[in-house]
């Protein structure tokens, strides 16, 4: 999925000039790359939109393509900022110490991860083990958790997402998936997948929710069952969520920092908020 958010030229006149030509040449007004987790890539689009509506004579294109694919194009310098839904790897980090680049690190929002089924399952809540048993393999059928007679189908983001990644780590406590797990290349075809299959199951981020699947309800060992909402991420009651992060090169600070600012600012943090995503406390 991908959207290019481009400047349009306003008109001038003359007497106008030399404030344009000075607004010109900010640094922080230059043209700047965008690129990496589907998960935050709505977010950044929105707030894209509504920086450039202050700043319309900035440029920004805004990609996704996956964590790995983000932080990959930072190390090649392809991009100018990294959107990330996991924490940056060592060996990552080793590949940018090689290519003398200095990285840093912003946390812009939070985001809960939001388990799916069909609309049609009538089984509306799991707990952590019984999700760890489904995405490994070990149940495979939902009347072992209280549903109907019927297989599941697991689906899953691709090994390069951060999703992948952090759901392994917090639901499967970083044991392997199945290894006949389907894994798809972005989360809108995990929605269109249990969409279409009465017996699927899959995670997404909270601000993908719609109306043709159905969220679960999730406890972890020694809590009760609570649904994905923004309320419950933020008041510390739903289980499964994480951070999600911006990378950049240091030597890009005078470039990134105005709409990274943006966004961490009272206004940006309510687009975070009106699109899902958990806000910063």
């Amino acid at each position: 999925m991908n959207k290019h958010i481009r400047m349009k030229r306003p008109q001038t006149n003359p007497f106008l000039c030399v404030l344009l030509a000075l607004f010109a040449v900010a640094p922080s007004l230059s043209a700047q790359r965008i690129k990496g987790s589907d998960t935050v890539l709505p977010l950044t689009q929105e707030a894209g939109e509504a920086f450039l509506k202050i700043h319309p004579r900035a440029s920004l294109t805004v990609t996704g393509g996956g964590s790995g694919v983000g932080l990959s194009a930072l190390v090649e310098g392809v991009t100018d900022i990294a959107m990330a839904s996991r924490k940056i790897k060592f060996g990552e980090q080793m590949k940018l110490k090689r290519a003398g680049q200095e990285v840093k690190e912003v946390i812009v929002a939070y985001d809960a991860l939001a388990v799916i089924v069909n609309p049609g399952n009538p089984v509306s809540r799991l707990t952590r083990a019984q999700l760890e048993a489904i995405f490994r393999g070990k149940i495979t059928n939902w009347k072992q958790v209280g549903g109907e007679d019927r297989k599941i189908v697991v689906y899953s983001r691709e090994t390069s997402s951060g999703t992948y990644e952090f759901f392994k780590e917090s639901v499967l406590g970083n044991k392997n998936y199945m290894s006949s797990i389907l894994s798809m290349p972005a989360t809108g075809a995990i929605i269109q997948s249990v969409r279409q299959t009465p017996g699927a199951i899959g995670y997404v981020g909270l601000a993908y929710l719609n109306p043709h699947v159905k969220a679960l309800s999730v406890a972890y060992e020694g809590g009760g069952f609570y649904a994905p909402t923004v309320t419950n991420s933020m008041n510390g009651k739903y289980p499964i969520v994480r951070p999600l992060y911006y990378y950049y090169n240091v030597k890009d600070e005078a470039l990134v920092r105005p709409f990274i600012d943006y966004l961490l600012s009272p206004a940006g943090q309510k687009l975070v908020r009106d699109g899902g995503f958990v806000p910063l406390k």
